[in-house]
């Protein structure tokens, strides 16, 4: 089956994806990814030190924190730190971002010390979470090198890549890398992240509108091993071109 898509696209295309590296002069590590017109900056940092329950470990952490800025979406959200607190939202997304990396990453190799990711949605059309993690790979794979060229550390602390997007079922078609049109009105949606092994992070799959099947899933599940696959290249070429 086609999908009749915003912009024509195919059911089995991504959005148009870049993958902007130094684009913070003073973070370790930072990466523009932009996925359609989903835009996020991500940058890394490398702190001396490590949460409380890592101390003496030999061992190190990496974390991430996300948010929206206030013109991220049609209308004007306020900053959540006039809020006085983090929506459920933002947790839940910044530990699946943290999660997402944490997972291809040695720790002892990284030593004590920590790696911050600051996810900030500039633009939102849907998928800002798989945009910031595909990003932060990037951003991370910087900071670490710059580790191993400065001799901080004795080898890359990276096991492989990781990358993450969205799908979904809409007007009954399976369809990868929804934007915001796509993904508000979608009978199914799901996020997936995936290692460059083929391993399985995590997934986030549920019924908006409706249940969907086994056959559905395994269309997304499909699609996403596709997308994500031509993410891991992008991420690569920004990478190495850094």
């Amino acid at each position: 089956m086609t999908a009749n898509r915003p912009f024509g696209r195919a059911a089995d295309s991504l959005r148009t994806v870049t993958l902007e590296t130094g684009v913070n002069r003073y973070a370790e590590g930072s990466c523009l990814v932009a996925f359609g017109h989903t835009r996020v900056l991500v940058t890394a940092s490398v702190e001396e030190r490590v949460p409380p329950f890592l101390r003496g470990r030999g061992q190190g952490w990496v974390t991430a924190e996300y948010g929206m800025l206030p013109r991220a979406t049609h209308t004007r959200g306020r900053r959540e730190a006039a809020e006085g607190k983090q929506s459920g939202r933002t947790q839940e997304i910044q530990r699946l971002i943290g999660r997402s990396l944490r997972a291809v990453v040695d720790m002892a190799a990284l030593g004590e010390r920590q790696v911050s990711l600051d996810c900030d949605v500039i633009q939102a059309d849907g998928g800002t979470r798989t945009a910031a993690i595909t990003g932060a790979w990037v951003a991370l794979r910087q900071a670490t090198d710059l580790l191993v060229r400065e001799g901080v550390i004795a080898r890359s602390p990276l096991l492989d890549q990781v990358a993450a997007v969205s799908c979904g079922v809409c007007k009954g078609v399976p369809v990868l890398d929804l934007e915001y049109e796509e993904d508000s009105n979608a009978e199914a949606d799901a996020n997936f992240v995936l290692t460059g092994a083929g391993d399985i992070v995590e997934i986030q799959a549920t019924g908006e509108k409706r249940g969907f099947t086994r056959a559905e899933f395994e269309a997304l599940f499909g699609l996403a091993e596709k997308g994500i696959g031509e993410l891991f290249a992008l991420q690569k070429a920004a990478a190495d071109a850094a």
